[in-house]
């Protein structure tokens, strides 16, 4: 298969130069993902992800970690970018995610982040995954069309937590081909608790909802690798915070059956999560059998579980390396 990636179609046309400009005037009164702080980031003011309008890079690397489809036999191109719009107090990647002061340092030009799509292409990377891209998803289709420029020819997966912003999305309709979003919550209340956010389970359904429309049920290969389509990642939480009925009773209803789920049990107590003792303790048995059976209660028969030993294998350490924080 010669799979094209969307949006070298829409640099063709003039259409990914048009959207990377529309995106960008978003930063001047920001409605980047639904929590619309209206912050003109592009003249130094911050919003609750407490970042400007240049991206932030805090690591990019091959990376063997993610789902077999999208790691391949020469990994998923993951660029890593600093802060965020939720503020979990579980966050495996706290130490970029919630360390704004440091990894000020790591902001990158348009110029420069492309730069990096084009070394991980050259590495032999099947992809490039955009980790935790929401707050700058205005920023980051400027450096999509100059890569796009430089000959970058791979799909791009939006590797998001789910909080985004339909009209955000929607630029990205034609320039994205793989959606890899978590869906953290059925309940907005345990969002609000754990994630600091409102509102989160009903904006998230939104926005999968966008991400569907625009790439379906279907995953679509080229050899073993992926290289279009919609996976939906749920991380089980201990005591059923994540509310994971209410997740899988949304996507087999409202969505489809279809779609492939990515069932995580690597939660891992770490940043904050000492502070609530409903969230300090890996999960048990008894709560990691009952999503696989919710999973089959809702007829969602495609995708991947990993195994329940997977708590300690997926922790990073960037305060230790950046170029291979996941030692993989």
């Amino acid at each position: 298969m010669n799979f094209i990636p969307s949006y070298l179609k829409q640099l063709d046309n003039q259409q990914l130069f048009k959207r990377a400009e529309e995106a960008y005037d978003n930063l001047i009164s920001c409605t980047s993902c639904p929590r619309d702080c209206n912050v003109d980031r592009i003249n130094g003011d911050y919003g609750i992800c407490t970042s400007g309008h240049l991206p932030i890079v805090s690591s990019y690397t091959p990376h063997f970690g993610e789902e077999p489809v999208l790691s391949g036999t020469k990994g998923a191109g993951n660029i890593f970018f600093g802060n965020c719009n939720l503020k979990c107090i579980y966050c495996q990647n706290f130490e970029i995610s919630q360390n704004p002061i440091l990894e000020k340092r790591k902001e990158v030009t348009h110029e420069r982040l492309a730069e990096i799509m084009i070394e991980l292409q050259n590495k032999g990377c099947h992809n490039i995954g955009l980790v935790s891209p929401t707050h700058f998803s205005a920023t980051i289709l400027k450096s999509i069309y100059l890569a796009a420029q430089k000959g970058l020819n791979l799909p791009i997966i939006y590797n998001t937590n789910g909080y985004d912003s339909v009209d955000m999305l929607k630029l990205y309709d034609g320039v994205v081909d793989i959606y890899l979003p978590d869906f953290k919550y059925g309940n907005s209340e345990y969002a609000k608790k754990y994630s600091l956010v409102d509102n989160y389970f009903e904006k998230t359904k939104e926005a999968i909802k966008e991400m569907y429309r625009q790439v379906g049920d279907e995953l679509i290969y080229d050899g073993d690798v992926v290289v279009r389509g919609l996976i939906i990642r749920h991380l089980i939480l201990p005591n059923d915070l994540s509310d994971t009925e209410n997740v899988f009773k949304f996507i087999a209803e409202e969505l489809s059956p279809k779609i492939h789920i990515s069932l995580m049990s690597q939660y891992y107590p770490t940043n904050k999560s000492y502070k609530d003792i409903l969230i300090d303790r890996t999960i048990r048995n008894s709560e990691y059998e009952k999503a696989i059976q919710l999973l089959e209660k809702y007829g969602l028969h495609n995708g991947w579980i990993q195994e329940m030993d997977s708590a300690e294998n997926y922790l990073p350490n960037f305060n230790e390396d950046r170029t291979n924080p996941f030692k993989n």
